[in-house]
């Protein structure tokens, strides 16, 4: 796809391998408690903890691949994020379920031996190691556990720290800068240099020659292209306009603040302040390829009554006047200008007709002359040219050259054009643009550092609610429009996924109280995400967005791991304080070992840096953050959330029945 990069695939690739081995983890972790239990070979610790983690395994799997599948029908760019991240790790969930089922089993029962503690026999520096380890977390277990007990007891102190923490994160989603794809430092540069209208190209040359001199002297720039005659950002050719393309040096040699692409751009703008009859604008290129040619936003300013453009200029520039007053906006700029000196053709109609003419006749003569037309091919040499038909560039240097044309009529005279045109001169747009068939001004512009494209879209829309008038409007084009469309897409498929989820462990589980349980521990976990995106500086993209669906399916395993066990305890008798104490004890390894094996995996993410660091810290960021945060917390307040969904669950169905009255009611 056109929007996929290496970068991406590499937060992808990250991603995917901390998933993968989550299931083994859970398997090994249990087998290695059935032996440290006391069980008598691998092979019966196998079977023992597989009767009691399937369940659980095939529960995980089936949340997180659930909460991958409405992004799967997304469309438009953002859904092309969506699919290509969930399709990946949905396929790579499943396989890790397989193995989880299969392989794994089978190499823990091989591998792993019943744990013999022989007394007087001397230790060697691995045993005191791991012994050392394993009385440490048991004391911290211990402590664990009395918190647990406590925070069961003093249920208000979870509820307390839920809705802290939840809202914590509705305050930070409020005010973090958002934005669509980060602007990565791709160490391209270029500018647009735009002359007053009429100037010729010599003079434009001129100007740009000035300007590559000031690139050469910087060492920063290590390859540069100039080119006269075209415009980078309204894709026109005339006299007047110009660009260059910067090439900076590697990233190895850049590593300093003041060598990055924001650093350079802001020396360029500097010391081309010096030019005073030219608009020198400087951007990168924006990073998704396609749509459009810079970063920043771009919005197309619409009349709706059919205003002559001498009237769209005016109000441009009270829009642009006032848009350029926001703190938000870096500059805001359009090459649009009605002000090039042109000639209006004015043509006697009746006139042509009494001389046995028609207009085509005579249009069809001055686009010959002047213009050019492409008359025939011919094969010579074994080659095809093409042959153009146009008057010599001295027999059309002025009106005057009007004189000499000559359009033959049916009687076969020839008759002089300029008899039955004239020539008069007006100031109009060199080009003109439609978008949704509406005359349309293209606005492109730059956020100021600080803010963000989606600070930038606020300003815009404040602006042209106070200075457009009524017959105007205005619609975003490019990389623009793909962030506008998106912005409520990210809230449907949040609330989506949470509905697949929901249902699904209501299905799991028989109940429609009991999911709640996990799906309210779900706030620690964003409040994390998005405090630490915070903390690095960074913005609410779909980078970003991508990692809270993530999150979703990884804080519901953790959850899924103490209600699954809490509940198997609960089923064999055991109270209900009890049963999530034991639940929350059991898997407290497992949990802490997956969750920690996550996140140190996406370490390399959230620590990475030079080309595509945004983009790779925005998902590392917040999925450490958020599986960092959700797992500390979670672990305490999710066995708190059983107690109280399954007892309102007993309240109205009833205990859940042990196994021996499930076989006697079978019986």
């Amino acid at each position: 796809e056109a929007y996929m990069n290496p970068f991406f695939c590499f937060s992808m690739a990250c991603a995917t391998v901390t998933i993968v081995v989550d299931d083994a983890i859970v398997v090994v972790e249990a087998v290695h408690a059935k032996l440290e239990e006391g069980a008598e070979s691998g092979k019966a610790a196998t079977k023992s903890a597989m009767s009691e983690i399937s369940g659980a395994i095939i529960s995980i799997t089936l949340v997180m691949s659930a909460v991958f599948i409405p992004v799967s029908f997304i469309q438009g760019t953002s859904g092309v994020f969506y699919q290509q991240f969930g399709v990946t790790l949905a396929v790579a969930i499943l396989i890790s379920a397989v193995n989880a089922l299969t392989l794994s089993p089978a190499l823990a029962a091989l591998f792993l031996k019943p744990h013999t503690h022989e007394e007087g026999k001397k230790q060697n520096l691995k045993d005191r190691f791991f012994n050392g380890f394993n009385r440490g977390f048991n004391a911290i277990t211990d402590k664990y556990t009395g918190a647990v007990n406590t925070l069961i007891k003093r249920k208000w102190l979870a509820v307390g720290m839920l809705v802290i923490f939840s809202g914590l994160a509705v305050y930070l989603f409020k005010s973090t800068p958002s934005g669509f794809v980060p602007n990565e430092d791709r160490g391209i540069i270029f500018a647009n240099v735009s002359m007053p209208p009429s100037t010729t190209l010599e003079k434009t040359e001129e100007t740009l020659m000035k300007l590559d001199s000031i690139y050469a002297s910087m060492d920063v720039i290590d390859k540069r292209l100039t080119v006269s005659g075209f415009s980078l950002l309204n894709r026109v050719s005339a006299g007047s306009y110009g660009f260059s393309i910067m090439k900076l040096q590697d990233w190895s040699e850049r590593e300093a603040d003041s060598l990055s692409v924001e650093a350079t751009l802001a020396k360029l703008f500097a010391v081309s302040a010096q030019f005073k009859d030219a608009q020198i604008i400087y951007f990168t290129p924006p990073s998704i390829q396609g749509f459009g040619t810079s970063s920043g936003f771009e919005v197309q300013l619409q009349s709706k009554g059919g205003a002559d453009w001498a009237e769209i200029d005016e109000v441009k520039n009270q829009f642009l006047g006032a848009l350029n007053q926001r703190p938000e906006v870096q500059y805001a700029i359009s090459q649009f200008s009605p002000n090039f000196p042109q000639y209006e053709l004015e043509v006697d109609v009746e006139k042509i007709k009494m001389a046995g003419f028609s207009t085509t006749d005579i249009f069809n003569a001055l686009q010959g002359y002047y213009g050019g037309i492409y008359a025939t091919d011919f094969n010579k040499f074994g080659k095809q040219y093409r042959v153009m038909i146009q008057a010599k560039p001295e027999d059309r240097a002025n009106e005057n050259s009007l004189n000499k044309i000559y359009v033959r009529n049916t009687n076969g005279e020839s008759v002089a054009v300029s008899q039955f045109v004239n020539l008069k001169k007006i100031y109009g747009p060199e080009s003109v643009e439609r978008f949704n068939l509406l005359s349309s001004v293209k606005v492109t512009g730059v956020p100021n550092p600080g803010y963000s494209t989606g600070d930038a879209l606020t300003a815009i829309e404040e602006v042209a609610a106070q200075v457009l008038p009524n017959n105007y409007t205005y619609e975003y084009s490019g990389l623009t429009r793909e962030e506008s469309k998106s912005g409520g897409t990210t809230m449907v498929i949040f609330i989506l996924s949470l509905v697949f989820v929901y249902f699904l462990l209501s299905a799991q589980y028989e109940s429609y109280i009991l999911p709640f349980a996990i799906l309210l521990s779900l706030p620690f976990g964003l409040a994390g995400a998005i405090l630490f995106v915070n903390l690095g500086g960074l913005e609410n993209n779909i980078y970003f967005q991508i990692a809270l669906i993530m999150l979703i399916g990884l804080l519901a395993k953790n959850a899924i791991l103490i209600v699954e066990f809490a509940l198997q305890r609960r089923r064999e008798g055991m109270g209900l304080w009890d049963a999530a104490i034991d639940g929350a004890k059991a898997r407290f390894r497992p949990i802490l070992m997956t969750s920690f094996a996550f996140i140190f995996g996406l370490l390399p993410l959230a620590l990475s840096s030079g080309v595509g660091a945004i983009g790779n810290r925005s998902i590392g960021m917040s999925a450490v953050g958020g599986m960092l945060i959700g797992t500390i917390l979670g672990v305490f307040v999710i066995p708190v959330l059983f107690v109280v969904f399954q007892a309102l669950q007993e309240h109205f169905s009833g205990a859940p029945k042990t196994e021996n009255q499930e076989k006697v009611l079978n019986a």
